[in-house]
């Protein structure tokens, strides 16, 4: 039996899923969460063989949960699960260690087959949303500079984005202006929505 924790930030959404992946006779979804953190938390706590996570939840996204998945369990394989195309995702999904990236949009007995597949040993790739990630540029951004985009995304001042990272105001603007150097942006509003389409952050 292969046991399968479930995150998803949309209950109807999350309910469906665990609901049909139970019908299927070697699949059980042993827990669930709604956000990046709970799915840590849970993983931790349960052991599962296999963490489905989307990418767009709050608190920290599915492939922030990769990430951490991937280094307190390295033996718990990921695969990530998206409606969303940005090409970035995709390379990110894979070097925080997921084994897969699939489409939300797949029909669930596909799903069943990937988990399937990931539980072999084998790489999982929805064959679109591998096109679009090899005809995407590389994400020039580095991690800190993520981190410091992201938090400043909501067009917070300055003063609050340096709390939010815990660093010094002038750090937090030398970490902005290299951002806005390297997507070619006007500003920090102009490089985060490229970061964000590009799936970087």
């Amino acid at each position: 039996m292969i046991r399968v924790l479930l995150a998803e930030d949309q209950t109807m959404v999350r309910g469906a899923i665990a609901t049909l992946l139970g019908l299927e006779p070697d699949i059980e979804v042993v827990g669930q969460a709604c956000d990046g953190p709970g799915a840590v938390s849970a993983a931790l706590e349960l052991r599962p063989d296999l963490c489905l996570l989307d990418i767009e939840m709050p608190g920290g996204s599915g492939l922030d949960a990769a990430e951490a998945l991937h280094t307190e369990l390295p033996e718990t394989k990921i695969l990530v699960f998206t409606v969303f195309d940005r090409p970035g995702h995709v390379r990110r999904a894979l070097e925080a260690g997921a084994s897969g990236f699939i489409g939300k949009n797949r029909p669930v007995d596909e799903l069943a087959v990937a988990i399937r597949q990931v539980m072999a040993g084998e790489t999982v790739m929805d064959p679109a949303l591998a096109v679009t990630a090899l005809r995407a540029p590389s994400n020039p951004l580095t991690p800190r500079e993520r981190e410091v985009l992201a938090a400043a995304i909501d067009g917070s001042p300055i003063p609050t984005v340096a709390a939010r990272v815990h660093l010094s105001e002038k750090t937090v603007r030398n970490y902005l202006s290299a951002a806005i150097q390297k997507t070619d942006s006007a500003n920090r509003f102009e490089a985060a929505h490229t970061a964000r389409e590009n799936g970087w952050l």
